[in-house]
């Protein structure tokens, strides 16, 4: 079951210009970076706040990395801004997206795929929910 929306991705050009915004901006204290080389970026997670659930809500600030990488190829096409929307489950992401997909939403990934800060995640086709790019996340 979806349990809280995770976070939501923003697309930049410049990682740390962006977070700085956001820090001085809102507040917002950034406690993850790194390289997803299988996603092609470079990522930050500004925490929002806590959750019910012992997880939290987060903004992900992501710039490519390479010119080939999906949020490379989306950029090109709107520059920066919000790229997904992204849902926490308490349930294994592979039993989520299977449940959705026999809904008749179309999962992007066979299996999942590593996320942010250890988690597990897929991604489900933007024109199957209304133009929006959605993520569903299993805490690692």
């Amino acid at each position: 079951m979806l349990t809280r929306i995770d976070h939501i991705g923003i697309a930049c050009y410049d990682l740390d210009v962006t977070v700085e915004f956001y820090r001085r901006t809102y507040g917002f204290e950034d406690v993850h970076v790194e390289v997803n080389e299988e996603q092609g970026v470079r990522e930050a997670m500004l925490k929002i706040n806590d959750t019910g659930d012992g997880a939290a809500s987060y903004l992900q600030l992501i710039q490519p990395i390479r010119d080939d990488s999906p949020v490379a190829k989306w950029m090109a096409k709107n520059g920066e801004g919000v790229h997904h929307i992204a849902f926490g489950t308490d349930r294994s992401v592979q039993k989520e997206a299977d449940y959705i997909a026999d809904e008749g939403v179309r999962v992007l990934y066979d299996t999942p795929r590593k996320g942010s800060m250890g988690s597990l995640i897929n991604f489900l086709h933007p024109k199957d929910c209304h133009g929006v790019l959605t993520e569903l996340v299993q805490k690692g």
